[in-house]
């Protein structure tokens, strides 16, 4: 337990990174119980490359089709469970390891199929930085690196195009903005002050990007944090909610069942293996859940 109006931050269960935060594990390295009877939520940023074996993981409750050359890039805060024997390479990096490099890793996509030369070169490249993560440390160590790491998500970047225009882009910077403030307000107004535009603006672009108003959006990202707090930690529900801004549980309780479809406890007691109603796995924002 933590101090008051704190909960346990996300942590994963690896040893020591190199001082670039820079490290290279394998997925059974993140959760101590080998059946993964819960999901592990991911402290840092992360490249899942799976290597071997057919099936599926779980990221933020949705199950996603994998096989050699699947790739996934994890943000700090999700919710990561496997419920196959799969083999995968990872990558970890701290926000340190790219400072002063001109790369955006949220640019890259974040589930994605290798295949082709593209496949060849990202398993060639992270298979390098295996290497030089255990041989080379120090100072001139840490530079090679780094810069294998920004050449990784660069290449990656490359293997899809952003969608562009006014919509996406009011849409991307509502993202971010939710991102930061969904504990505090869940008033669409508020975030159309914030990004200096109207509440049929914001509602528009979440319509086009998602088929869900903006509301709903706003509304999503924080059942999404419940979901991820109920299903990979003991914290009491009230505590929950109340991280969340609802100082009456029953508040909470209301949301969350509406939202989810199951009371909080009762979503906790399935340990998040629940189908979620459809209108929660429409797509979502890039930064929230994974896409395909």
């Amino acid at each position: 337990m933590v101090s008051s109006g704190q909960l346990a931050p996300a942590t994963d269960a690896a040893p020591a990174p190199t001082p670039t935060g820079i490290q290279t594990l394998t997925l059974g390295d993140l959760g101590a119980d080998p059946a993964w009877r819960r999901p592990v939520l991911i402290g840092s940023d992360h490249l899942v490359l799976v290597t071997g074996g057919h099936g599926t993981l779980e990221v933020d409750f949705r199950p996603f089709p994998c096989r050699p050359g699947t790739m996934f890039r994890i943000r700090p805060g999700q919710a990561v469970r496997r419920t196959d024997a799969l083999d995968a390479v990872m990558v970890r990096w701290s926000p340190y390891a790219l400072h002063g490099l001109d790369v955006d890793p949220d640019a890259v996509p974040t589930h994605t199929q290798l295949v082709g030369e593209d496949e060849e070169a990202v398993i060639n490249e992270v298979s390098q930085l295996v290497v030089d993560c255990r041989r080379h440390r120090g100072a001139a160590g840490e530079s090679l690196l780094r810069h294998q790491l920004a050449v990784l998500l660069l290449r990656l970047t490359l293997t899809t195009v952003p969608a562009g225009g006014t919509e996406p882009r009011t849409f991307r910077r509502l993202c971010r903005e939710v991102e930061h403030h969904y504990r505090y307000t869940r008033r669409v107004e508020d975030y159309a002050d914030r990004l200096g535009c109207s509440v049929r603006t914001l509602t528009r672009a979440c319509l086009a990007m998602t088929g869900r108003s903006a509301k709903q959006v706003i509304d999503e990202r924080v059942a999404l944090q419940a979901r991820r707090l109920l299903a990979a930690t003991d914290e009491p529900i009230a505590r929950i909610g109340r991280y969340l801004g609802f100082p009456e549980p029953t508040n909470f309780g209301r949301f969350f069942s509406r939202e989810v479809g199951l009371s909080p406890g009762a979503f906790r007691a399935t340990g998040g293996r629940v189908a979620v109603p459809a209108r929660i796995v429409r797509p979502r924002p890039p930064h929230w859940t994974d896409r395909a």
